[in-house]
């Protein structure tokens, strides 16, 4: 009688371990960093575009800009991104409508007036809000480091030079 309940408490014992077994490969195996699923966003109520899906055009030697409303070149409200490279500036210019701008990162100099002089322009770091005054001649760009510029506008958005040399 020793005999059979000894074997059976060696099955249960046997069973016992490869349960535990194959619960330690779940846990070893399980992803404790997964974050839980992300819900969906509803696109009729919310709209939204992560920094790999923004276009950006232009030369990326020098400054390059993507639309995130509107049109620039009609009428109406639009917002843009301008990202300006490191030693690139714009020449003295002015715009037909306010331009309303936030720097986003890096530190955007500006300057005012029809003489072009980079080392005449002031620093507006991360954070910073400007407003470029209509038909104001005004300059802008990057000096040691990459900056980026959210602006809301009226469009059309035309720059019309104004450098007095």
């Amino acid at each position: 009688m020793m005999r059979g309940g000894t074997r059976r408490f060696s099955f249960v014992v046997l069973v016992a371990a490869a349960f535990l077994l194959i619960a330690a490969a779940s846990l070893g195996s399980a992803d404790v960093t997964a974050a839980p699923p992300m819900p969906d966003l509803d696109p009729s109520m919310v709209t939204y575009l992560h920094p790999e899906q923004i276009k950006w055009i232009g030369n990326p030697a020098v400054a390059q800009q993507a639309v995130l409303m509107g049109d620039p070149t009609r009428p109406g409200m639009y917002a843009i991104l301008v990202k300006w490279y490191p030693h690139n500036f714009s020449h003295p210019h002015t715009h037909p409508h306010d331009r309303y701008a936030v720097v986003l990162s890096g530190t955007w100099w500006v300057g005012s007036g029809t003489k072009f002089d980079p080392d005449a322009t002031v620093p507006m770091p991360a954070g910073s809000y400007v407003v470029d005054l209509a038909t104001q001649p005004h300059f802008d760009g990057a000096k040691d480091e990459a900056a980026v510029i959210e602006i809301v506008g009226e469009g059309p958005a035309t720059n019309t030079p104004a450098e007095q040399k």
